[in-house]
């Protein structure tokens, strides 16, 4: 089990976020990502930095981190732009670039600002073109590819990637979990589907993403040692509803030890107190660190 830090960047600046990045480094957390929307979802009125610089400027301010987004909307972009915005922060981090990709799922995006296709089944149809498209330009060949949303002809790029890109595809229904199947390395469940890791469907789901490694976002109250139980949780559930995991060290090692052995292999760990440095250290010691240890041969 490894842990990435998941940041919306959302009422922060930057000297904020390369703090908090810099302190889930040195807490152990193997990569950190934020979100990809040009409006904060229920937060309209806020301020939200674009993606893809975010990736860049975080990875320019640490030395290990992986950095990504949960997850980049395919129809904000082009995949050609796309594929070279990747191959471009993967050669400058020195391969820590992760690519989240997901459909689209956030209708105020698409009403607001005229992405298209306006329908989600065009959605999917068209991230199938995007990763398609993604693969071949990485490879260097020369690209000819005749698709209903995207058209190339005789389209080449360079440089390549350093080593492989890793794509990670957010969603959990079936046509989505088909393109993660086909294209991508890990399958990322988001705190809506969260049930159904509770229950048998966690091997169900497997069985259908074939070789991809499997991921999940969750948000945690974590209960730090001599904190306040009952206001952390509280804190959590105006923020969130009843969607926070509330737990100290032991607890959440235990939830987390039993994911782990019905194959989930990282969290998103959104913390509900906004990843405060304190937390991201004492989680890292006492969670992480201790669920890598059970993972490394002796």
């Amino acid at each position: 089990m490894e842990f990435f830090l998941f940041l919306p960047q959302i009422r922060m600046g930057f000297p904020q976020i390369v703090a908090t990045a810099r302190a889930a480094e040195a807490a152990g957390f193997v990569g950190m990502a934020g979100m990809d929307h040009l409006t904060a979802p229920r937060a309209e009125d806020k301020a939200v930095f674009d993606a893809i610089v975010l990736n860049t400027w975080i990875a320019a301010h640490t030395e290990r981190l992986k950095v990504a987004s949960l997850v980049m909307c395919d129809a904000f972009r082009h995949p050609a732009i796309l594929a070279k915005q990747a191959v471009s922060i993967d050669h400058a981090s020195g391969g820590r670039f992760e690519l989240g990709i997901g459909w689209g799922s956030w209708q105020p995006d698409f009403d607001a600002f005229g992405f298209q296709p306006s329908t989600p089944a065009g959605r999917v149809a068209r991230l199938r073109e995007t990763l398609e498209v993604l693969r071949a330009l990485w490879s260097g060949e020369t690209v000819n590819f005749q698709g209903e949303y995207h058209r190339l002809e005789g389209a080449s790029a360079a440089p390549t990637p350093l080593k492989r890109i890793p794509i990670l595809v957010g969603g959990a229904g079936p046509k989505t979990l088909a393109l993660v199947r086909d294209y991508a390395d890990w399958c990322n469940i988001d705190v809506r589907h969260l049930a159904r890791l509770e229950g048998d469907e966690l091997p169900k789901l497997r069985e259908q993403i074939g070789d991809a490694r499997l991921s999940m976002q969750q948000v945690l109250a974590f209960v730090p040692r001599g904190g306040d139980r009952e206001a952390i949780a509280g804190d959590a559930r105006r923020r969130f509803g009843s969607g926070a995991r509330v737990g100290d060290a032991a607890e959440l090692r235990d939830h987390f030890a039993g994911l782990a052995e019905r194959g989930m292999e990282r969290v998103y760990a959104w913390f509900s107190d906004f990843a405060k440095p304190d937390t991201l250290a004492e989680f890292g010691e006492d969670v992480a660190a201790p669920l890598a240890r059970l993972a490394t041969p002796a």
